[in-house]
């Protein structure tokens, strides 16, 4: 990966985006993708779309979801300690003892997730996001309300780093590495001759909703969808594989397979990586595949959709970690199916 691609990632990475309030991001997003596409639309929903070919009647669209799982403060008690639900999948045992980033109505403010004392009894047994609370410093109820209100957003403070120069690890890989490869797909196939239209869309809202998805596909009225996500790896102690399956870093990009999904998408994502000498690995997804994919599916007369996931440690924790290599030959995968299309093809898998 070449230097300014590796920082835009690593800007995608630092900056928060929560679920509901993604729209700085995706101003930064957009202005990486716009040298790069013919035209670059947005939406009502807030998704960033960028365009080769608007005009080509096949058109491709490919949907990485740019917000992260995130804190929202439900009360501000007479201490000044702010409690919170959840804004999409939050672990609560990986919250506790985190720092964090309250993204009040009056600016930022820093705070922690508390923890009692092991000396004092711990935290025992299951618990949820109830039974936490960040601390930011506040004596009272007035002083906090001066920076934050109820509905304020708060993601963990947690930067990304680098692991011995070949895994990326941080928070909200889910999904900002989607978003990534989405506009790395977009950069490489503008210098390339593609005959069919590419749709590269930073979609809002994935891990709450999806509806951000829905207004694209409904916007775009795709031949052809691709959610670029991430999937669950299964190579670190404690994991049963017998039960989750075999998925591993630098094991190549992850393929569903289920009812969702179309064959003849996937057939030509296989055929790529044949012809590039990468391998691929499965995931099955029988009725749902749970990301951006499920809404596109349903939208006008229904759109043949494929997954393409990125194999991802610690789903929903402040530590997510992914193989920058993984990532690589995603992108690579991606581009030589897209540049490689006709627009001729049938995506009927009644039709040979």
């Amino acid at each position: 990966m070449e230097k300014q691609q590796q920082d835009f990632l690593m800007e995608l990475l630092s900056s928060p985006s929560p679920s509901s309030m993604e729209m700085e991001l995706q101003k930064k997003w957009m202005n990486y993708i716009k040298p790069y596409a013919d035209e670059v639309r947005t939406d009502y929903a807030g998704n960033v779309i960028g365009i080769l070919n608007p005009d080509a009647k096949f058109k491709v669209l490919l949907a990485g979801h740019i917000d992260e799982i995130a804190l929202v403060v439900n009360r501000i008690d007479e201490q000044g300690f702010l409690h919170f639900d959840k804004m999409g999948g939050i672990n609560p045992k990986a919250a506790v003892g985190m720092k964090v980033t309250v993204l009040g109505a009056h600016g930022t403010v820093p705070g922690v997730i508390g923890v009692n004392a092991q000396h004092h009894g711990g935290l025992k047994g299951d618990f949820g996001v109830d039974d936490l609370f960040i601390d930011c410093g506040a004596k009272t109820k007035e002083e906090m309300e001066q920076f934050v209100q109820i509905g304020d957003l708060a993601v963990y403070d947690r930067q990304p780093q680098i692991l011995m120069e070949r895994y990326l690890s941080g928070r909200g890989l889910d999904n900002r590495t989607g978003a990534f490869m989405v506009a790395e797909v977009l950069r490489r196939l503008s210098q390339k001759d593609v005959s069919v239209g590419v749709y590269a869309a930073s979609t809002v809202n994935e891990e709450t909703n999806m509806g951000g998805a829905y207004f694209a596909a409904a916007g775009v009225e795709p031949t052809m969808a691709l959610a670029v996500d991430v999937t669950f790896a299964t190579d670190y102690p404690g994991v049963n594989r017998n039960k989750h399956g075999d998925v591993r870093l630098d094991g190549g990009p992850v393929l569903a397979k289920g009812a969702p999904i179309n064959i003849k998408i996937n057939r030509l994502l296989e055929q790529s990586a044949q012809a590039l000498g990468q391998k691929v690995q499965y995931e099955l997804t029988p009725r749902m595949t749970g990301t951006d994919a499920d809404k596109m599916r349903l939208t006008g007369k229904g759109v043949p959709i494929s997954l393409v996931s990125l194999p991802l440690r610690y789903m929903h924790s402040p530590v997510e970690t992914a193989s920058l290599r993984d990532m690589e030959e995603e992108i690579q995968l991606m581009v030589h199916m897209i540049e490689n299309l006709s627009g001729e093809e049938s995506l009927n898998p009644l039709e040979d």
